[in-house]
Order: structure tokens, then C-alpha cells, then sequence
């Protein structure tokens, strides 16, 4: 099958709205359905498509190809499990779920289905880009990774100052704080980079600004499977005019320093500083595709037929990792 590959999308929040449906028609696809328990969010995505509150009723819609899933941790499993059986690609939001076994259950669902767990940041124009220069090892030897992933969060949030059920926080929907949330994206990172995971972790939560019952901050130390050290913070209790979104790959040879370039939005800065002269060069890369645009070509060519590079089965071993780190924590 050939033309714009066409998606329902479960699950009407601020990223399907604000992320999700942009990016199906940035990358060339058609949103012809949209579900979610409130039939307004459904309408608001696309008022030309379907929209219901009835999950069965999307999976019959004659039009849908593929489907993305961007509903609350905690009901990953359920949602994707129908998906697989109505026998159609799916792409649902990370983590997993909630917990780690209905992460397990979930992969079992998908069984030998496209499917696979959007990290968008494995997309990014300049993750790409550094990907490429590890590669050519422009950079020497890969020593280390270091990353500082933050925001603001508290209990009240919302996305548009409108009110909102800020389930993140909410450990039954979640599955955590700002670990469980922003750690993942940096967990998958590394070995989207390196082409080399994680195989060692250990973590450190605090709860110290918000008053909620997950953590709002947390550290993380690992070790890939070649050798890298990599260190991480990740936050729930950054204010946004700060500092926040930093990443490091350190090399024998040169250390590249992207700036704003993880999260939702196109953009940032890729600096190159060369270890023998200290000099810094700014990297070019393409600052106006964003990460999720990115992320829907390479899934819509993935239901066309080509080839889809990263298992589910990879995504939860790593997320194993990530749980087991917590637990000893």
C-alpha cells in the first residue's frame, strides 16, 4: 500500500493535541480518528475525523492503518493489547506502563506486530546528528554521558493553564515522579547514540518541593555494556526560566554539548568543542523538524515496509533496568 499512511490516535491530552496530531500531518500522514473518554478532547484533535469514546469503534473505522497510543501509564497494557489484536501498528507512548508487569504484558501482546514505544528523542535532528559523529568517531573514544533533563511540575499543573488532571503524579497512573517519567527518555537515548546500552544503573529519588507523593527529583549512574559512565539528573522541580536540558558526549577527541534539544520542540544548539585546541564549533543540524515529526516519518516508513530498528523486547529490558535500580533505591 502507498500514499499518507492514516493513524487514529487514542488517548486526547496535551501531547496528542499539542505533539501527536501536529506531527501526523507534519510527516506527511492523516489523523482520520481519535479516541478518549472525553468526546470534546476526541473532537478538538481533528473536527474532520472520527471521534469517539469508544475504543472498538476506532479499531473498526474502515480508514485506520496505524494507531498511537497516548493514554495514561496505567492503562498502556489494556489499550495496546486491543490494538494487537485488531492486527494494526501501534506506537505508544513511554513508559511501558506503570508497572513492570504490565510492561511485560504489554510486549507480550504485541507479539510479532510493528509496534514499538515512542521515545521521541531518539529522533531529534541533533541526537541524530550526534549519532552520526559517534559513529564516524569523530569523536575518539566515548567516555561519557552526561545529562540533565528538567522542568517545573508541580500538583496543579497544566499545559495551558486551563484545568487538568495532572495524572503524572499520581503513582497509581504513573508508576512514579519525575524518574519514571523523564529518566526513561535518557535511559533509551544513550544507546540510541552510542549504539551502546545501559547494562549497569543505580538511582537516587528526593521529594523535596512538591507536595505529592512520588519523587520530584532523581539522580542516576550507570555503565553501558562498552564501558561508558553515564550520569543523569532528572526533575520535576526545575523552574523553567533555568538551565534545564543539557546533554554531554564526552570523547578522547572532542566533547559535543547539546543545549534545549531534549523535550517536544524542535531547535537548541550542538556545540563540538575539540579536546586537543579547547575550540568550539557550533553543528549544524535541521533546527525545524521537531522530534515527534521525526519519530511519525520513521514509524508511517515502518508501516510501509521498512525497517523498524528498535524491539519492544529492547525497550523493556532496559526499563527492567530501570526498575530494579529503583527498587534498591
Amino acid at each position: 500500500m502507498t500514499g499518507p499512511v492514516r493513524w487514529g490516535v487514542v488517548g486526547c491530552g496535551w501531547v496528542a493535541r499539542d505533539h501527536v496530531a501536529p506531527a501526523v500531518r507534519a510527516a506527511g500522514g492523516r489523523l482520520v480518528a481519535a479516541c478518549d473518554r472525553d468526546p470534546d478532547a476526541a473532537r478538538a484533535l481533528n473536527p474532520e475525523a472520527l471521534a469517539t469514546t469508544d475504543l472498538d469503534m476506532l479499531l473498526d473505522h474502515p480508514e485506520v492503518e496505524a494507531v498511537y497510543v497516548a493514554t495514561p501509564n496505567h492503562t498502556h497494557a489494556d489499550v495496546v493489547a486491543a490494538v494487537a489484536k485488531a492486527g494494526f501498528p501501534v506506537l505508544c507512548e513511554k513508559p511501558l506502563a506503570a508497572e513492570l508487569p504490565e510492561a511485560r504484558r504489554l510486549v507480550a501482546a504485541a507479539g510479532g506486530l510493528l509496534a514499538g514505544a515512542a521515545f521521541d528523542q531518539r529522533f531529534h535532528p541533533a541526537h541524530r546528528r550526534i549519532a552520526e559523529l559517534v559513529e564516524a568517531g569523530d569523536l575518539g573514544t566515548i567516555t561519557a554521558v552526561r545529562i540533565v533533563y528538567g522542568c517545573w511540575l508541580p500538583p496543579s499543573w497544566s499545559p495551558d493553564g486551563r484545568p487538568h488532571d495532572n495524572w503524572r503524579v499520581d503513582e497509581a497512573r504513573s508508576g512514579g515522579g519525575a524518574l519514571i517519567d523523564l529518566a526513561p527518555h535518557g535511559i533509551d537515548l544513550v544507546g540510541a547514540l552510542l549504539d551502546d546500552d545501559l547494562t549497569e544503573l543505580a538511582v537516587r529519588t528526593q521529594r523535596r518541593v512538591h507536595a505529592y507523593d512520588v519523587d520530584d527529583g532523581a539522580v542516576l549512574a550507570g555503565l553501558t555494556g562498552g564501558g561508558v559512565l553515564v550520569q543523569a539528573h532528572v526533575s520535576f522541580n526545575t523552574a523553567d526560566p533555568l538551565p534545564r536540558r543539557r546533554l554531554e558526549i564526552v570523547g578522547t577527541r572532542a566533547q559535543l554539548v547539546a543545549v534545549d534539544t531534549l523535550g517536544q520542540t524542535a531547535g537548541g544548539i550542538l556545540t563540538r568543542l575539540d579536546a586537543a585546541t579547547g575550540t568550539a564549533v557550533d553543528v549544524p543540524f535541521d533546527t525545524a523538524t521537531g522530534p515527534f515529526t521525526a519519530q511519525l516519518r520513521a514509524f508511517s516508513a515502518a508501516v510501509r515496509g521498512a525497517p523498524w530498528p528498535w524491539p519492544l523486547e529492547r525497550d523493556l529490558r532496559l526499563y527492567e533496568l530501570l526498575h530494579s535500580a529503583a527498587e534498591r533505591s
